[in-house]
């Protein structure tokens, strides 16, 4: 009886012992869950990009770095109310031409062959020559009238040999008749066979690059037809259609971006006649930038003019849209917390933009990287 009973207390201690070891080991209240602080924020303790309950987005400084992220501090100045208009690059009409047959005629290649798009060429350079075409019994009658004007000619000059020998005794005044016969049948002669071998000669009008070209050797051209055109490509013009007249009256200022640089606009005038239910506005374009435009190239004019509005100036490229379109801005709150405001916007010159709400004076906002920081989840 007494072996029995401690035979039952060691097999008790045993099972003591497994349950001790099996038993969970609970942490302590300062690492619960091996996760940091309790009621600390997990992004906190993140390493990469995450997007927070909030909306906001935590990015940690090597991210912000490898993403490129820089910040502007933003201030409210007095800006030009601007106005986007759509226009198009059109021709400079004292910085470009057009090259034109005078006739119809077969197309015959110039001095360095037919030039071809992009080529440069100098003022008064010959492109292309344009062989007339004519009937054969054009041609025949030329040609009739030619031998008809060879045989007029020997003859008078026949007849001035007899009186040149003769002229002790000849008035010199029909020596000189004779003279004068011979000169003019020459010049007729001339004349004809000039009409039958004759080119149209066609000239570069000014000087700058071919901007199109539709000529090819032995092309059958019309009177008119349109084969070279020539621009000066630092030397462009902008028209933009306005809808409101009033904005003709009130124009402080233009620009254009170009290759995300600011091309200043000269205004030239405004039409007096409607085109499409709208007021077309000139604009004079010159730079190197304008080298990247093309004629006929649909563009953003921006029209400043002279009442002013309060905001913010930012660039283009800090502006994002939201899951509901609606463009917000990347606004800095802490280190590596950004924070997305809804914004209103008004254009300002192409590649600044100015906020008239959303933002107050102080707020570091996103200039470079903001569509990366827009696309963290």
């Amino acid at each position: 009886m007494k072996k029995r009973f401690l035979t039952s207390a060691v097999c008790a201690a045993l099972c003591a012992s497994l349950l001790a070891l099996t038993a969970p080991v609970w942490a302590a209240g300062d690492h619960e869950g091996g996760h940091g602080p309790a009621g600390a924020d997990p992004a906190a303790t993140g390493s990469g990009p995450k997007r927070l309950p909030d909306g906001s987005v935590f990015l940690p400084k090597p991210a912000q770095r490898q993403m490129g992220v820089r910040t502007l501090v933003g201030e409210v100045k007095q800006l030009p109310r601007s106005t986007e208009l759509s226009g198009k690059v059109v021709m400079d009409p004292n910085a470009g031409g057009k090259v034109q047959s005078l006739v119809a005629g077969r197309l015959q290649a110039g001095p360095r062959g037919l030039p071809s798009v992009g080529q440069t060429v100098r003022k008064g350079e010959v492109l292309a020559y344009v062989l007339p075409a004519a009937a054969a019994i054009e041609r025949s009658n030329q040609s009739a009238q030619l031998a008809e004007l060879g045989a007029s000619r020997s003859l008078a000059n026949k007849r001035l040999a007899r009186l040149q020998e003769l002229a002790d005794t000849v008035p010199r005044k029909e020596i000189e008749a004779a003279e004068s016969e011979v000169a003019s049948l020459g010049a007729r002669a001339a004349a004809v066979g000039a009409g039958l071998s004759a080119r149209d000669a066609l000239v570069a009008p000014v000087s700058g690059v071919i901007a199109s070209a539709n000529a090819v050797a032995g092309q059958v051209v019309d009177a008119r037809e349109l084969l070279f055109e020539v621009i000066d490509p630092s030397r462009l013009r902008i028209e933009a259609l306005a809808f409101d007249a009033a904005l003709a009256a009130d124009v402080g200022g233009a620009f254009l971006a170009v290759g995300g640089q600011k091309v200043p606009l000269i205004f030239v005038g405004a039409s007096r006649s409607l085109r499409d239910q709208a007021l077309p506005l000139a604009f004079r374009a010159e730079g190197q930038s304008l080298s990247q435009l093309a004629v006929g190239q649909p563009v953003a004019v921006v029209v400043q003019s002279r009442s002013q509005v309060s905001g913010v100036p930012v660039p283009a490229g800090s502006l994002t849209k939201n899951p509901a379109n609606q463009t917000v801005v990347w606004v800095k709150t802490a280190p590596e917390r950004f924070e997305a405001r809804v914004v209103t916007v008004e254009p300002l010159d192409g590649a600044t933009m100015a906020v008239t709400s959303g933002l107050k004076a102080g707020d570091r906002v996103a200039t470079q990287g903001a569509t990366l920081i827009n696309q963290v989840r």
